[in-house]
């Protein structure tokens, strides 16, 4: 297991996936504000940092289930005609479904980000919160709401990184544990940040699409799906570090330019 987890694969998925935690975790540390300032003063830093903690258990226990159910590979029905032949395992039908909620779920934020950025946000204020219990009631629903793109994002990043289900489990929540804890100490930072670069969000919801077409073809890999005798292959990861590694190049001079021009 050591062999794997200090491997380049399993450290560049462990550090791209964390990123993407981190950045997708922005909205999910917005609404969890919002929900905590409407306690007193004395309890609202006390909520916050419950309200993570149980999240990030939350997100394990949803990894465990996910991960459970794609280590059911093997086939229970199978499809075949002249052009298409398909062998339908709960693997892929989990990761084909998350692929089309990754890409809706994505371009859904994207348009809501760009035409109504405060549509949440109004939402959770009219919510009524008077005590500790509420707060953290309502911080676990958002929680959980949030938890579905970030554990199907993990899914995604790992799948198919190691034979064994257990290897890449752990990477998964290391890589949740990391995001949690950098998120709990540096929130605030973090926020502003993205407040002031909203298109690291946009770029972060753009690396879902990619993720989401990416659960899809492997989907067709797993299931040995054959379009007019023509075999669907799996995309190997590689691509997509480098798409992200790239994209994130070019965010990163066009922010220099920025700057420098401001100066």
């Amino acid at each position: 297991m050591i062999d794997f987890l200090i491997s380049y694969d399993a450290f560049m998925a462990l550090i791209t996936l964390t990123f993407l935690e981190i950045i997708l975790g922005i909205d999910n540390i917005v609404f969890i504000s919002i929900a905590a300032n409407k306690l007193p003063k004395g309890q609202r830093a006390k909520a916050t940092n419950i309200g993570l903690l149980l999240a990030m258990v939350q997100r394990i226990i949803l990894l465990f289930f996910v991960s459970f159910l794609i280590g059911l590979s093997e086939p229970f029905y199978t499809l075949e005609n002249e052009w298409l032949k398909i062998a339908l395992s709960w693997q892929a039908i989990i990761l084909f479904s998350g692929g089309l909620f990754l890409i809706y779920k994505s371009t859904s934020e994207i348009r809501e980000k760009v035409e109504v950025p405060t549509h949440d946000e109004k939402g959770v204020r009219s919510k009524v919160i008077e005590t500790l219990s509420q707060a953290l009631t309502q911080i676990l629903i958002i929680d959980f709401i949030f938890s579905v793109d970030s554990i199907l994002t993990a899914v995604g990043m790992t799948n198919g990184l190691h034979p064994n289900h257990t290897y890449t489990l752990i990477l998964m929540v290391v890589a949740v544990v990391i995001s949690i804890i950098v998120m709990i100490g540096f929130a605030n930072p973090i926020r502003k940040f993205i407040d002031n670069h909203p298109s690291m969000q946009i770029l972060g919801l753009a690396f879902l699409i990619l993720i989401g077409f990416m659960l899809i073809t492997e989907a067709a890999h797993l299931s040995h799906t054959e379009f007019f005798g023509k075999t669907v292959g799996a995309i190997p990861k590689g691509y997509l570090y480098f798409a992200i590694a790239f994209s994130l190049f070019v965010e990163f001079l066009n922010y220099r330019t920025k700057k420098h021009t401001a100066n």
